[in-house]
């Protein structure tokens, strides 16, 4: 799926979040956003995903046009295309593990145990499935997390700092398995994030700024 931002600005009030963001996004490609806390990542993640608005610019994927859909539109847009890593996780307490992770598929019709535990063990979640979330730790609540935007195998992902919980060596797991998806399915992934190790997987690194995106390096395709 591509994502292609256009001239993107948002503020609060009188006050600029960030202004004149130009991205293209192509499918299968690993994009990386780093910046300063404060600048406005999250957000523009948000926009992304049509989960926040913004004040000008427009925001398609596979030419649609984010602006113009309703709340039932986006919802069914980022229903079938769309896998979002949250950092505050987003776990359904009264619901096991697998299925909060097979919440996608369940929403799709398409439920699929054997998908649901074989997605638990590639985020080294393997016989956890039963656990309620308030039996795991934060790390492995953001493995759930991870899973669940992994399980439908969506076009587009995007991730919000999803190693920033983990220890390095279930980091290296959890950036295993958003790539797996990437290779696998030609998935697009963008990654906010401020790990050196997961931003140098990545195929360009863009730093977010007041004004707008701007290359760290020349690792484009």
């Amino acid at each position: 799926m591509s994502l292609v931002i256009t001239h993107l600005s948002k503020h609060y009030g009188e006050v600029p979040v960030f202004s004149q963001v130009n991205l293209d996004v192509a499918p299968g490609e690993f994009v990386a956003i780093v910046g300063e806390s404060g600048v406005g990542k999250s957000t523009l993640l948000n926009c992304m995903a049509g989960l926040d608005t913004w004040n000008s610019g427009r925001v398609t994927l596979d030419g649609i046009d984010l602006g113009g859909l309703d709340d039932n539109g986006l919802a069914c847009l980022r229903r079938e295309k769309t896998g979002f890593v949250f950092q505050a996780f987003h776990v359904l307490p009264h619901l096991s593990v697998a299925q909060n992770v097979g919440l996608p598929l369940m929403l799709l019709n398409q439920l699929d145990d054997a998908r649901v535990q074989t997605m638990l063990a590639a985020v080294g979640l393997a016989g956890m499935g039963e656990r309620l979330p308030q039996q795991l730790s934060g790390g492995q609540l953001q493995r759930v997390a991870i899973a669940r935007a992994l399980i439908h195998h969506p076009s587009l992902l995007l991730a919000d700092e999803p190693t920033g919980n983990l220890d390095p060596s279930t980091a290296t797991l959890v950036m295993d398995a958003l790539l797996g998806q990437v290779h696998q399915h030609g998935a697009s992934l963008v990654l906010v994030t401020h790990s050196a190790a997961a931003s140098a997987r990545a195929d360009r690194v863009l730093k977010l700024t007041a004004h707008g995106l701007v290359p760290l390096d020349d690792r484009a395709p």
